[in-house]
């Protein structure tokens, strides 16, 4: 089984911080000059998402790794793993974080102040980075990112979580679980160069030692899944600077 173990970690290494880098590069390219970039570029994303996937869930299917393996569990509460204190801290910090995104996520359907707060700060962030670029704009593009978050949910902790934490300890089981979750987590952080070579990629890097303790305190990857979509579901959150204008003007007397 250790062949298709490596197999996968050899193609997480290759493609989505080689491959996925190029991609984005050219994305930002096509997305000031073709019709429909981000729409193709979503639709790109969810397939290479998805097949590293299915070759995960056929090793549960055809070899010895079961579901329970990958995370598919109840949750249950276990602080042996990171210890006590460093569990409960990132309970807590999880717990105030998601707090906040539910805060902003119904606020800005039911508080103009707020929609237009969040809207400006998520403009203002698009012209400091780059890979904001990726965000959606128009009704049909944020419908798609939908599925983009939904399928960045399931998979990527499949993968980065489930998968990667399974497979580490399976291939050197001496290794402590520190090392094994930040080694899993900078994996992750690399599978997002395209948010930035240095700064994108350890701040990835750091949300995934997080999720990492999130998993072991947990014992299950279904928490995750959740968090993660919601997450990237609240990038979509906003309007571009003509509608808020726009939207401005009508109040007007």
């Amino acid at each position: 089984m250790e062949i298709f173990l490596w197999i996968m970690i050899v193609f997480l290494f290759v493609y989505e911080p080689i491959f996925g880098y190029f991609d984005f590069q050219k994305f930002k390219v096509n997305v000031t000059t073709i019709a429909h970039a981000r729409e193709k570029y979503y639709i790109h994303t969810i397939v290479g998402l998805w097949v590293p996937t299915l070759y995960i869930i056929l090793l549960v299917l055809f070899t010895e790794v079961t579901f329970n393996q990958i995370g598919f569990t109840l949750p249950s509460i276990n602080t042996d793993v990171f210890g006590p204190v460093i569990t409960y801290i990132v309970f807590a910090l999880t717990g105030v974080y998601i707090m906040a995104i539910l805060y902003y996520m119904i606020g800005y359907h039911v508080s103009s102040n707020i929609r237009t707060n969040l809207t400006e700060a998520k403009n203002k962030q698009k012209e400091k980075s780059e890979f904001l670029a990726i965000m959606p704009v128009s009704k049909k593009e944020k419908k798609l990112w939908n599925y983009v978050s939904f399928t960045a949910g399931v998979t990527e902790e499949i993968i980065y979580r489930g998968f990667l934490l399974f497979a580490f300890s399976y291939l050197f089981p001496s290794l402590s679980i520190w090392f094994v979750a930040i080694f899993a987590s900078l994996l992750f952080g690399l599978a997002h160069t395209y948010q930035g070579l240095l700064s994108g990629v350890l701040r990835t890097a750091i949300v995934g030692l997080v999720f990492s303790i999130l998993y072991a305190g947990l014992g299950s990857i279904i928490p995750l899944i959740i968090l993660h979509f919601l997450i990237d579901y609240m990038a979509k959150l906003g309007e571009d600077k003509q509608t808020i204008q726009d939207s401005r003007i009508t109040k007007i007397p």
